[in-house]
C-alpha cells in the first residue's frame, strides 16, 4: 500500500494545475461567456457541445452525460488513473514536489527529479530510434514493417523505429545530451557490463512502450539478424518507470475510444496491435512480455469504469450492459493456455468477458494482411463468451464418442461452470453443456452443484488465478474522492420559474461571491423552496457564507462548499459551478449577480411575509400578547422587504 499524499500537496496540485490546459489536451474548448468554457464531452458521444470548464473555479461538468469534477478528477477518469496516479502526474506538470504521510508502507521515491530525467531519457531515446528507421542501415527494419503490411505513416504513427547494430550508437547519442551513465542504466537503456555500459538493444525494431498519459517508459524490440543470439522479443527490464505486470502496449492510443465505448480488445503483440488500430479496432492494446494478469485487470476496470454490479449482461442487440472485454488468442494449444489463464482474470471484472479466435489460427496482423482490415472487424464481432470458448475447449480433450469419454468431459467441465461468477449463468451453461456432450441435464446440474460444493473441485487451474470478486474502490490505498456511483440528487425542472431563480442565485453565489448582497447570509434553512437548493444552499451556509467567499478564491470557495455539500449533493454543487449565467458582459456581471440574489432573497421574505400572515389570522385577538408579538414580527419582516427593494 502507497503511503497517502500529505492533503496540502494534494491541494497545491489542485491549485497549480489549470483545468482548461489539461482539459484542452482533450477537448476543443470555445468561450461560451463570461469566464466559461465549452466543448464535446470527451465522456459520452454528442454533436452539441455541453461540456463546461469554468478555469476560476477549476471544475468540469457535462450536462449532457453528469459527469464533473476537478483537474484530478478529470485526469483519473480520462486517463484511467488512480487518484495517487494523477496527483504523481499532475506533480510532475506543475513542478510540485509531493510528499508521503509517515507510518505504512511508504511508495518508494526518488530523488527529486529523476523520474523526470528518466522519462526525458526515454523520450530522446525514442526519438532517436525513429531517425534511425529512415537510415541506410534500417533496411532489414523497413523490410520487415512492409512484409507486414505497415508503410512509413503507419511506423511514425506509433512510433516504431530501429536500434543501429553498434554498442554505442543510443549512448553516445544520450551522452552528448547531457545524461550520465548511471541515469542509462537506471532507465534500462544500457546494460552493464565487464567492461562498462553498452547499449541494451541494438539491431533490433523497436516499438516504444508509453504509459496511460503518453510518456515513453520502456522499448519493445524484434530481432532482425541471425547473428543475434538473443530471444525474438526483448522488453526494457524492470525498472521504477517499467513494470511489465502494469503496462499495456496501446493503451495511450487506445485509452479514449476505451472510455467512450466501453470495449477492450486485448492482443497478443506489437502487430497487432498496429494491424487492430489500423483496421478500424481502435481499443485493441497487448501486454508487453507476460501474461494478462491482476494488475492488467485493475488498468482496464478503471478505463472501462467498470464498478457496476449490474455489469456483464449481454443483450439482445449483442452490447453488453457495462462493457466488454475481449481476448484475442492463436487457435493452437498455447492460445487455449491463454483463454484459460484469463478465465481466471474474468472474475475481477463486472463487465462481459469474451474471446475472437479465427478458425485457421490467424493473429490480427496476418488476418489484415490475408483478407484485409475487414476480417479483423469481424474477428473482433464474431466474439464468443469466454465461458463457452474455455468449455468448449476443455471438451475437445476428450473423445464424446465413448461412454469413459463423456463422463470425462463433464467432471472437466462441470468446475469451471460452477466458477462462473454469475450464478443466474450457471444453469444456462448447464443445458448448453448436456447438448454439447449428449447426455442428461439433470446429471449435469448434479455434477456442477457437486463442483460448487467442493472447494479443491471449484478452485480448479481453469479458475485458479482469481483471487475473488473484483477488487473494490480504494483497495490500492488511495485517498480518492467519493466514488463516482453515489446516486445524486436529481436536479429540479427548469421550467420552474422558483426553481429557475433559486438556481440562478446559487450560480451567483458560487461563482461570484465578492458581488452577493450581504443580506443573502442572513437567509434561514428554509429559505429556498425546492428541496435541491435548499440542500446547496445548506451546504454554502455550513462553509461560511458569502463572507468566507469574499476572501478566498474561486476555487478555494467552491472546495469549501464542496467538502461540506453531502456525496448525494456534491454533483449540484459542481455543475452551478460551472454553469453559465444569462449574461456575457463582464462589466454587467456585478449587477447581474446582485439582482438576481436581490430576487430569491425578496421571494423568501414574501414566504416569511405570507406565514406571518397566517399566523396572525389564526390567533385568537383576545390573546393580546401573542397577537401583538405576531405583529410585530410581521410588521419587522415587512420593513426588511421594503429596505431591501428601496436598496435595489
Amino acid at each position: 500500500m502507497a503511503g497517502l499524499i500529505r492533503r496540502e500537496d494534494v491541494d497545491l496540485v489542485r491549485e497549480r494545475a489549470r483545468i482548461d490546459e489539461i482539459v484542452s489536451a482533450h477537448v476543443t474548448l470555445k468561450p461560451a461567456g463570461v469566464g466559461a468554457l465549452v466543448g464535446l464531452c470527451p465522456f459520452h458521444d454528442e454533436r452539441s457541445p455541453s461540456f463546461n470548464v469554468r478555469p476560476s473555479v477549476g471544475r468540469y461538468h457535462c450536462f449532457g452525460c453528469g459527469e464533473g469534477g476537478d483537474v484530478i478528477e478529470f485526469v483519473m477518469k480520462m486517463d484511467g488513473l488512480s487518484f495517487t496516479e494523477a496527483i504523481e502526474y499532475l506533480a510532475g506538470k506543475t513542478g510540485v514536489q509531493l510528499r508521503y504521510e509517515e507510518g505504512g508502507s511508504a511508495r518508494p521515491r526518488e530523488e527529486p527529479g529523476k523520474r523526470q530525467r528518466l522519462l526525458e531519457a526515454h523520450r530522446v531515446a525514442a526519438e532517436f530510434y525513429a531517425e534511425q528507421l529512415m537510415g541506410p542501415d534500417a533496411a532489414a527494419a523497413r523490410a520487415f514493417l512492409a512484409e507486414r503490411s505497415f508503410d512509413r505513416s503507419d511506423a511514425e504513427r506509433f512510433g516504431v523505429g530501429f536500434a543501429p547494430k553498434g554498442w554505442d550508437a543510443l549512448q553516445r547519442h544520450l551522452q552528448g545530451r547531457g545524461f550520465t551513465q548511471a541515469e542509462l542504466v537506471a532507465s534500462g537503456l544500457m546494460s552493464q557490463g565487464q567492461r562498462g555500459i553498452y547499449d541494451r538493444f541494438r539491431g533490433r525494431v523497436m516499438w516504444p512502450i508509453r504509459d496511460v498519459t503518453g510518456a515513453v517508459i520502456g522499448f519493445g524490440a524484434r530481432r532482425l539478424f541471425e547473428d543475434d543470439q538473443g530471444p525474438k522479443y526483448l522488453n526494457t527490464p524492470e525498472t521504477s518507470l517499467y513494470k511489465k505486470s502494469h503496462v499495456l502496449y496501446g493503451i495511450d492510443l487506445a485509452k479514449r475510444e476505451i472510455a467512450r465505448g466501453k470495449r477492450v480488445v486485448v492482443v497478443e503483440g506489437y502487430t497487432d496491435v498496429m494491424a487492430a488500430h489500423l483496421s478500424g479496432v481502435t481499443t485493441a492494446v497487448a501486454t508487453c512480455g507476460t501474461a494478462f494478469g491482476a494488475d492488467h485487470a485493475k488498468v482496464v476496470r478503471r478505463l472501462l469504469g467498470d464498478t457496476t454490479a449490474g455489469g456483464g449482461l449481454q443483450l439482445k442487440s449483442g452490447a453488453s450492459l457495462g462493457g466488454e472485454i475481449i481476448f484475442t488468442f492463436d487457435g493452437d494449444a498455447a492460445g487455449q493456455k491463454a483463454a484459460v489463464r484469463a478465465f481466471g482474470e474474468d472474475q475481477r471484472f463486472f463487465a462481459q468477458t469474451f474471446v475472437a479466435v479465427e478458425p485457421s489460427g490467424m493473429d490480427p496482423c496476418d488476418l489484415r494482411m490475408a483478407n484485409g482490415p475487414e476480417a479483423v472487424r469481424a474477428l473482433v464481432d464474431g466474439r464468443v463468451p469466454l465461458f463457452q470458448f474455455v468449455v468448449r475447449s476443455k471438451l475437445d480433450e476428450f473423445d464424446l464418442d465413448t461412454a469413459e469419454g463423456r463422463v470425462g468431459a463433464l467432471r472437466a467441465a462441470a468446475p469451471i461452470i460452477a466458477g462462473i461468477r454469475d450464478t443466474a449463468l450457471r444453469p444456462e451453461y448447464a443445458r448448453l453443456l448436456a447438448g454439447w456432450i449428449g447426455t442428461d441435464e439433470r446429471a449435469v446440474v448434479r455434477e456442477i452443484q457437486r463442483a460448487a460444493s467442493t472447494p479443491s473441485l471449484r478452485d480448479a487451474p481453469a479458475t485458479a488465478a482469481s483471487s475473488g470478486g473484483p477488487a473494490g474502490p480504494g483497495a490500492d490505498g488511495d485517498r480518492r474522492p467519493a466514488s463516482g456511483g453515489v446516486p445524486q440528487v436529481p436536479a429540479p425542472d427548469p421550467r420552474d420559474p422558483v426553481a429557475r431563480d433559486e438556481r440562478l442565485a446559487l450560480v451567483a453565489v458560487l461563482q461570484y461571491p465578492q458581488h452577493v448582497p450581504p443580506s443573502f447570509d442572513d437567509l434561514g434553512e428554509d429559505a429556498f423552496a425546492v428541496p435541491a437548493w435548499r440542500a446547496v444552499h445548506t451546504a454554502i451556509r455550513a462553509a461560511g457564507g458569502v463572507a468566507a467567499g469574499r476572501d478566498t478564491s474561486a476555487a478555494q470557495w467552491v472546495a469549501a462548499v464542496l467538502d461540506q455539500a453531502s456525496e448525494t449533493v456534491a454533483g449540484l454543487v459542481t455543475q452551478l459551478s460551472v454553469a453559465s449565467l444569462p449574461e456575457d458582459r463582464e462589466t454587467a456581471i456585478a449587477a447581474f449577480v446582485e439582482g438576481v440574489v436581490r430576487r430569491v432573497v425578496d421571494m423568501g421574505l414574501m414566504r416569511r411575509v405570507a406565514d406571518a400572515r397566517s399566523r396572525l389570522q389564526r390567533l385568537d385577538p383576545s390573546d393580546t400578547e401573542a397577537y401583538q408579538a405576531a405583529f410585530a414580527e410581521l410588521l419587522a419582516i415587512e420593513a426588511e422587504r421594503r429596505t431591501l427593494r428601496e436598496s435595489a
